[in-house]
């Protein structure tokens, strides 16, 4: 079987020594979503797990790493689910996941609303702009702006698939903060857990994790700050160790 078409690579997910089919010409995995697999709860074995917004198929498959439940994960762009069914595939990973093209706000009709103990979600970060402004990739534009869905649309969707008690993961920038306490509240997923990221110690935060349980109680939980770099520039060692395993050490990226 040929693996790759035009402009795609293998890259390695090199803590859980897995492979991820990757292309310039669409939207390639971030630290965002390796945060967001890290923190999000997975049942051990038994239960259903969803990821909504899937991409190229990042989130199931680090998720498989830490779970022998199944997982299914939703893409509307039809080359990125086509990238994820081929990784799935490349890690032998097809009997725990499932790759669904499709538009989220049509999988409570179609997978059954209260059908899953954990949910996560990378959505678009982004309100949608002008065109003008918009990118003029229309990969990275659905991927980065809220075009095919806003950010109602995904936690409407999230409280329609998750049962009662589960457990639902988002990862988002900290200007939506109250955007998405809102909503959740609106939709019974109340906010249980939140981390702030930072680029690095007297940084601003630019990326926050938020847990939502589905008809939970309040109790809001804020975890320590986590940040992904040092003052030098090198990987922090929990965000080295996510990306490179326990004795994979904490290089930069290369940027």
């Amino acid at each position: 079987m040929d693996w790759l078409t035009g402009d795609e690579r293998l890259d390695f997910l090199y803590a859980e020594g897995l492979r991820i089919i990757q292309s310039s010409s669409v939207f390639s995995f971030s630290i965002d979503a390796v945060l967001l697999a890290n923190f999000a709860y997975v049942p051990i074995r038994k239960g259903k797990i969803l990821d909504l917004c899937s991409g190229n198929g990042v989130i199931p498959l680090l998720l498989s790493g830490r779970t022998k439940a199944p997982i299914i994960g939703v893409e509307l762009q039809g080359k990125l689910h086509n990238m994820a069914v081929r990784s799935v595939a490349y890690n032998h990973l097809e009997n725990q996941i499932e790759m669904i093209h499709g538009d989220l706000k049509e999988m409570p009709k179609h997978l059954g609303q209260g059908q899953f103990d954990a949910i996560t979600c990378n959505p678009p970060y982004f309100q949608t702009p002008s065109k003008e402004i918009q990118n003029r990739n229309e990969h990275y534009a659905l991927a980065r702006h809220e075009i095919a869905c806003t950010l109602e649309d995904v936690i409407a969707a999230c409280s329609k698939l998750a049962k009662s008690g589960a457990k639902v993961s988002i990862v988002h920038r900290p200007g939506r903060l109250m955007d998405l306490f809102t909503l959740m509240r609106e939709y019974r997923l109340e906010p249980k857990r939140l981390q702030f990221v930072y680029p690095k110690p007297g940084k601003e935060a630019n990326i926050i994790l938020i847990e939502g349980v589905k008809d939970g109680n309040p109790d809001l939980k804020v975890l320590p700050p986590l940040f992904i770099y040092k003052d030098d520039n090198q990987y922090s060692e929990q965000v080295g160790e996510l990306l490179y395993g326990k004795n994979g050490g904490g290089g930069n990226d290369g940027s």
